[in-house]
Parts: structure tokens; sequence; C-alpha cells
């Protein structure tokens, strides 16, 4: 394991660091912009990316690209929804979201409003869907950012923190442990399943706000 391990961190290790955290950047951008966070595995990537990170320098490179890209990302969804968001939804890529996401969607950003912004981004499908839905709406984007910056630095600070600490603390016991290359997986897997278990209590709480205040249709 730890043979395999060493080979597929050398390889990310390899990588300029000044494109490996470019290409973070970007694909984070991606990640948020309009309808892509369904197919472009913006997280997988950051994780990837972070593993690499040597030193603070690198490490503080690559906090700032990933929110940059984030903020570009769904700055890019906001404009898009405010010019052509009702062509988008019509879309065939708007159809496979589902009318009833998108007014799913509406409804969560009216009742909930800025707090809709910073929790879709934590979300799935809302994270994608969001930034279009709001660029649609009457909330200005000055308002727009000031919920979705805090949500992309949060999300940023784990992701990347994470995966550096997990790629550090593996090459400092690597030599005097056979199995170091199975804690570092079960560190990783550990951390998806504490992400998939936060995202899905948020959904169910904010589901049952939602049946609670809203009336029904």
């Amino acid at each position: 394991m730890n043979d395999v391990l060493n080979w597929i961190l050398d390889a990310v290790s390899a990588v300029d660091p000044v494109v490996r955290t470019l290409l973070a950047g970007l694909g984070i951008l991606l990640e948020t912009s309009v309808l892509i966070g369904l197919v472009v595995p913006g997280d997988t990537i950051v994780i990837v990316a972070s593993t690499a990170v040597e030193g603070p320098v690198e490490y503080v490179a690559l906090v700032l690209a990933v929110i940059l890209g984030a903020l570009v990302g769904e700055s890019i969804g906001f404009y898009l929804g405010h010019r052509f968001g009702p062509w988008i939804r019509r879309s065939w890529l708007g159809r496979r979201i589902g009318e009833k996401n998108w007014a799913a969607a509406e409804r969560y950003l009216a009742r909930r409003g800025g707090i809709a912004v910073f929790l879709s981004r934590f979300l799935p499908v809302l994270h994608s869907v969001i930034p279009l839905t709001v660029g649609m709406s009457t909330m200005r984007y000055r308002t727009f950012l000031t919920w979705t910056v805090p949500a992309c630095v949060l999300w940023t600070l784990a992701y990347v923190s994470v995966g550096a600490a997990a790629a550090e603390g593996y090459r400092s016991i690597s030599d005097r442990l056979h199995f170091a290359g199975y804690l570092f997986v079960g560190a990783i897997a550990a951390f998806g399943v504490l992400v998939v278990l936060v995202k899905r209590w948020l959904k169910r709480r904010e589901a049952r706000f939602m049946e609670r205040e809203l009336p029904p249709e």
C-alpha cells in the first residue's frame, strides 16, 4: 500500500506547484460555474492538489487560488442567471436538473435569502443551481458576495487543510509503519464520510424548515 501511495503522491508532487495550483483553481471554477458542478468533481481536485502542498507559501497560494476560482465560478453563474437564466432553465441541461429542483431553489432562496446562498455551498445540486437562481432574482450581486465569500473560504480551508495534513502525516510515518498508507486512506475516507453526513443533515434540516415555514402550493 505504501509503495502505491508513494507513487501517487510523488506523481502529484512532480507537477509544477504553480501549474498544480492554477489547475486546482480552474477545477473549482468549473465546479461552481453554470451547472458544471454536477459533473466536475471539484472537491476531489482540491483534495488531490492539497496532498502535494509543501510549506506555508504553497498552502496559502492553493487556498487563495481555490477561493478565487470558486468566487469567479459563482460570479459567472450569477451573471449567466441574470442574463440568460430562463433560457438555461428551458435548455436540455436545465431540463435534466428538473423543474422541481429549479422551483425548490427559488422557494429556498425566497425564504432563506442570504442564508440559502451560504448553505448552498455545502448542499448537493443547490450549489450549482443557486448562483443561477440568485442571478434571476432581485438579490444584488454585492449581497450575493457577502454570503458566498465566507462559505467559499470555510469550504476551501476544510478541504485544503485536511488533504495537506493527511499527506504530511503520512510522509512523516511511512518509513516506520508499513500500514501508514491505510491510515492515510482512512483519514481521507473519514473526512469524506463526515462531509456526506453533514450535507445530509443540512439537507434534512433545511427541508424540515421549508415544510414548516412555507405554505403549501
